[in-house]
């Protein structure tokens, strides 16, 4: 499946279909003359500006690596969804405009049975267009497609709203379309900011998926001589371009050659498997004395005691150079993580005063303070 030509085909679907209402409503609108009308049809506009946009970044987003982006351009995706947000709040934003100027101006439309037919059409129309785009979205992995099966659905409402307001006013005379527009353009800048926060995060960088990474653990575990998977950081450069990192421990008793072998084994099984390049690390484990078990023991007894401490691992006594070396992940919302670390280092300096602690404080990059 050629996902650029998914993306592309879906687009111009929209395009098309948002041009057809942008006829008919502004037709049927200057008819009636319905100010609500038009106003539905110049955002039926929006909507076709969305797609040409969709198209435009995912042509930019499919150009290949170069030397000022190694990483590709597969962001220019989140950018086109951001945008995508912000035409939502303004449409938002403009239903609410017009419902005030309603008020302001009042206008006495004149609605016939064709009008209430062109409207439930373009509602219906909406619906499946929306309904589309977020089943193509999903398959693709498109945030753009699925903003823009968000917004078809939006304008649904919206229309709906319109037509509610038009049977009101023909068969009782009242006119409750001013209402009703400021209500669901109050919802519709909810959305539209809903859609800017997911594009803004993940251009700013999340965690990766939960189930991901735990997938990716457990395919990383199967590999005998893994003692220990850690630290699994994901770097998203667009849908389906993913690089990614982590720490295993194996026995410091291991060769070169034996490490070569099991990361190499790694970094092509994940690749395989989820098409993620990755990065493998070592933390190494002691096998040659048996008194390092009791400091690490001790270490964990006072680490126990510590509520903003999430996990402990790459513990690594180097008795040459009297140095104890690990790392911590604390909790983000730890109120003083340097006092905690200042006290962990205190409390197993007294019990060990021969040995160096070197404590590494590492984030949580994968989610510990949810499982």
């Amino acid at each position: 499946m050629n996902r650029e030509k998914v993306i592309i085909r879906t687009s111009f679907v929209g395009i098309a279909a948002n041009i057809v209402l942008v006829a008919l409503k502004m037709v049927f609108g200057v008819i009636a003359g319905s100010l609500s009308f038009i106003s539905d049809a110049i955002n039926n506009l929006t909507d076709a500006l969305s797609s040409i946009i969709t198209i435009i970044g995912t042509k930019l987003s499919n150009k290949k690596p170069d030397a000022k982006h190694p990483f590709g351009h597969g962001r220019v995706e989140y950018i086109t969804s951001f945008i995508i947000g912000v035409i939502i709040i303004v449409a938002g934003v403009s239903a609410i405009r017009e419902a005030i100027e309603g008020f302001i101006n009042p206008s006495d439309a004149k609605y016939d049975l064709w009008s209430f037919i062109v409207v439930s059409a373009a509602i219906l129309i909406k619906i499946l267009l929306g309904i589309f785009f977020r089943i193509m979205g999903k398959k693709v992995n498109s945030a753009s497609l699925s903003a823009s099966g968000l917004d078809a659905l939006l304008d649904s409402i919206l229309t709906f709203s319109t037509l509610v307001g038009a049977i009101v006013s023909y068969f009782w005379g009242v006119s409750i379309e001013n209402y009703l527009s400021i209500t669901i353009g109050l919802f519709i800048i909810r959305s539209g900011v809903g859609v800017l926060r997911e594009s803004v995060a993940t251009l700013i960088g999340t965690k990766g998926d939960a189930d991901l990474v735990q997938s990716i653990y457990k395919l990383i575990r199967e590999t005998p001589e893994v003692k220990g998977v850690y630290d699994v950081i994901m770097h998203d450069y667009g849908p389906n371009r993913t690089i990614a990192s982590v720490h295993i421990e194996v026995d410091d008793s291991l060769k070169a050659t034996d490490i070569h072998r099991i990361t190499r084994q790694i970094t092509e099984k994940v690749f395989m498997q989820y098409g993620i390049i990755l990065t493998v690390g070592i933390y190494a484990s002691n096998t040659e004395d048996v008194r390092y078990a009791q400091i690490k023991e001790d270490l964990f007894a006072i680490i126990r005691e510590k509520k903003d401490i999430l996990q402990i691992h790459g513990f690594y006594v180097d008795e040459k150079n009297k140095n104890i070396s690990f790392d911590l992940v604390l909790d983000f919302k730890s109120k003083n993580p340097e006092e905690t670390v200042f006290d962990i280092r205190e409390r197993i300096s007294k019990k060990y005063p021969d040995y160096n602690f070197n404590i590494i404080v590492d984030s949580d990059f994968v989610g510990l303070d949810s499982k």
